[in-house]
């Protein structure tokens, strides 16, 4: 069974989930890569719809993190374009958050401190930032651990203070960069549960680059395949009984026969 390719953002067929509206990110014509470094990426042309989850996977060193920092706006690209909503890119902002394997949380601050950091930047009141780290702790299971210490917790109970400090701030963009890869397969399975829940309630556009093919194949709407740029359709996004359906498994083939 064929799976089509996809090279527009579909329209989405659910309502958007209550939230910040999502941004729309694309990439016109873009070289990427470091000047004078490794052999540059693409040129790529990659539309990424508001509110939508584009995961993306392919071999190492094929440009997936390079991807993240260009849409980022930490990485300009060597040719081309990068747009939000239109607009390109001219650096890092507020509204687009990076999400890393490793959590990258401050050791000498609290949990609920961790979370309130990117809250303290951007200038919002002690009051402010309390409420919304207790809320978005709350949201993701550590409501009793807001006064730990991160060395004190579990790798999954980090990466869960990660996420919580990435949207804390509403961003209307998350890009997360292999966040679950370090992860043993029980905690993954939870977190990738733990983020769908999340989505739900969030309307922020993700883009989430992984290893890990059934990852990609259970959390994106749509899949992008580095470094050709092709992208195909998700039949049933972020539907655990969807795992053994025909559509699915010939998703599966096609990402694996990719790699």
């Amino acid at each position: 069974m064929s799976v089509p390719k996809s090279p527009a953002a579909p329209p989405r067929t659910t309502p958007r989930p209550a939230g910040p509206e999502g941004a729309e990110l694309a990439l016109e014509g873009a070289l990427l890569g470091h000047p004078g470094g490794a052999a540059p990426v693409g040129p790529l042309d990659l539309r990424v719809a508001a509110g939508e989850v584009l995961a993306v996977v392919g071999p190492s060193g094929c440009g997936k993190t390079t991807l993240l920092r260009t849409l980022a706006g930490l990485l300009p690209p060597l040719s081309g374009r990068v747009l939000r909503d239109g607009v390109p890119v001219r650096g890092p902002g507020a509204d687009r958050a990076l999400v890393f394997q490793h959590d990258a949380l401050l050791p000498w601050r609290s949990v609920r401190a961790n979370v309130e950091l990117p809250l303290a930047i951007r200038g919002v009141d002690r009051a402010g930032r309390r409420r919304a780290a207790e809320e978005w702790l709350d949201r993701v299971g550590l409501a009793g651990h807001a006064a730990a210490w991160p060395h004190r917790l579990s790798g999954g109970q980090r990466q869960r203070v990660q996420l919580a400090r990435a949207l804390a701030g509403r961003p209307r963009a998350v890009l997360m960069d292999e966040p679950f890869g370090a992860l043993d397969a029980h905690t993954r399975t939870g977190m990738q549960d733990l983020l769908t829940g999340i989505l739900r309630g969030s309307g922020a556009t993700v883009v989430f680059v992984t290893h890990d093919v059934d990852e990609a194949v259970h959390l994106g709407d749509r899949i992008a395949l580095l470094p050709s740029g092709r992208v195909l359709d998700v039949p049933r996004p972020r539907d655990r009984a969807a795992h053994g359906a025909p559509e699915t498994r010939a998703l599966r083939r096609l990402v694996l026969d990719s790699l």
